[in-house]
């Protein structure tokens, strides 16, 4: 079967999390990823978090499916042709290094402009211009400098960072989707264009909401917060716990078997049109014509106490249990659930969300799939490359060049080191 970006070939200078979860989709969308690395090093993450020595670890593994390494050192005169070559047959660059770095290369946008006019440059920084443009940044550094940290956690306690990461694989995403933009529009100009995400925009655009609580923060106190009516609004949005960030009242509550289970918890949302199924549910009638219960402006300065009265009826359902009955009535929940049962989770086997996959060197893993479902364009997700596993192909079929162009290039040591290029 086809796939959605068949013919398009990435350059992929990306490390760590958020360049290659961008290069990773456009992978499954079936773009010929080619993963350039570092001979006898390659991507930093093969090494780190190593849970079975002298493997690659699940880092790398995870964030770099369906692609193709080769191994070139960027400062030898010989390694630069072969990079040369690549930006001449390749379609997108795509990179995360340090801000300046790809320039110290000697690849500026003029250079690659000019080696290939049709290349689409697209780049991953920390921020984007400004005072902090050449600071260096990591995940939670963009959670902290995108405002997600700030309304994040309890009004009480120290600001936190997410689970979800945000900064480096939401960045990534993002920078997929002008990728795939640029080259839409070079169909009708014919030529390519810098794309850049700052991880900092990335990250925000993620936490609109929080901007918009800030601006009516201005005409009064958020009235969906918990802490109205009885805490105090200072002038910034302030961290709301569980609370649903939305128009309709939410909150995390324990069920059946949380004083062992620390996700024995459900997500419960009182929307507003099921109300009156609610309080049938939890035990509550009365609440249904109770002025002050009936109605959604009545109940937002109780919504504490609501809460609390729900948790008395969760507490005595396991969290499937209260999925199960709540659900008969179109009432939003969610169970927590833990990577363990996410792991276990058989209708996220059948979708392609978590997939197991074989490694020559490490064996079976588990990794998640594509998230995006496409009905003519379904997604394989393949192993990822051993360091250096494509050099001689690419070098061969890609960039067509002869043996002894080949030979000169393996025995300047700019593929490797020449004798282990020799005895192999």
């Amino acid at each position: 079967m086809s796939k959605a970006l068949d013919g398009v070939r990435i350059l992929d200078f990306t490390h760590v999390q958020s360049g290659p979860t961008c290069t990773q989709l456009l992978a499954w969308f079936g773009a010929d990823v080619i993963k350039v690395e570092r001979p006898g090093v390659g991507d930093i993450t093969r090494g780190q978090l190593q849970d079975i020595p002298k493997v690659d670890s699940l880092y790398f593994t995870m964030l770099n499916h369906n692609k193709r390494s080769i191994t070139v050192d960027s400062k030898n005169a010989k390694g630069k042709e072969v990079i040369e070559a690549l930006i001449q047959t390749c379609d997108v660059l795509v990179e995360n290094f340090a801000p300046g770095a790809l320039d110290r290369m000697g690849f500026t946008w003029e250079r690659v402009h000019a080696l290939n006019p049709r290349m689409v440059l697209a780049s991953i920084k920390g921020f984007g211009p400004g005072p902090y443009e050449d600071c260096k940044v990591y995940e939670n550094v963009a959670q902290c400098a995108g405002g997600s940290a700030s309304t994040t956690g309890f009004d009480d306690g120290p600001p936190m960072v997410t689970g979800a990461q945000i900064g480096d694989s939401g960045t990534g995403l993002h920078l997929a989707l002008g990728i795939v933009c640029a080259l839409f529009q070079r169909n009708a100009t014919g030529v390519g264009q810098k794309v850049s995400v700052a991880m900092q925009d990335g990250v925000l655009n993620l936490c609109r909401v929080k901007l918009r609580d800030q601006q009516r923060l201005a005409h009064g106190p958020l009235t969906e917060f918990p802490q109205y009516p009885h805490g105090k609004f200072g002038d910034a949005v302030p961290r709301s716990g569980n609370a649903s960030g939305g128009g309709q009242p939410g909150w995390i509550l324990k069920c059946k078997g949380w004083e062992t289970d620390p996700n024995a918890y459900i997500y419960f949302i009182c929307q507003a049109p099921v109300w009156e199924p609610i309080c049938d549910v939890i035990g509550k009638p009365e609440w249904k014509t109770d002025p002050d219960y009936a109605k959604p402006p009545a109940r937002l300065p109780r919504l504490k106490h609501i809460f609390d009265t729900i948790e008395q009826w969760t507490m005595t359902k396991t969290k499937f249990e209260a999925m199960d009955i709540l659900n008969k009535y179109d009432i939003p929940c969610g169970p927590i659930l833990s990577m363990k049962e996410i792991a276990e989770e058989q209708s996220l086997r059948d979708t392609g969300t978590v997939v197991e996959v074989d490694h020559p060197t490490r064996g079976p893993y588990l990794t998640v799939g594509n998230p995006i479902k496409m009905s003519a364009s379904v997604s394989e997700v393949k192993r990822s490359p051993l360091l250096g596993e494509h050099t001689s192909e690419i070098l061969r079929d890609v960039l067509r060049f002869d043996p002894t162009r080949i030979a000169e290039i393996e025995a300047s040591g700019a593929i490797g080191a020449p004798a282990r290029a020799a005895a192999e």
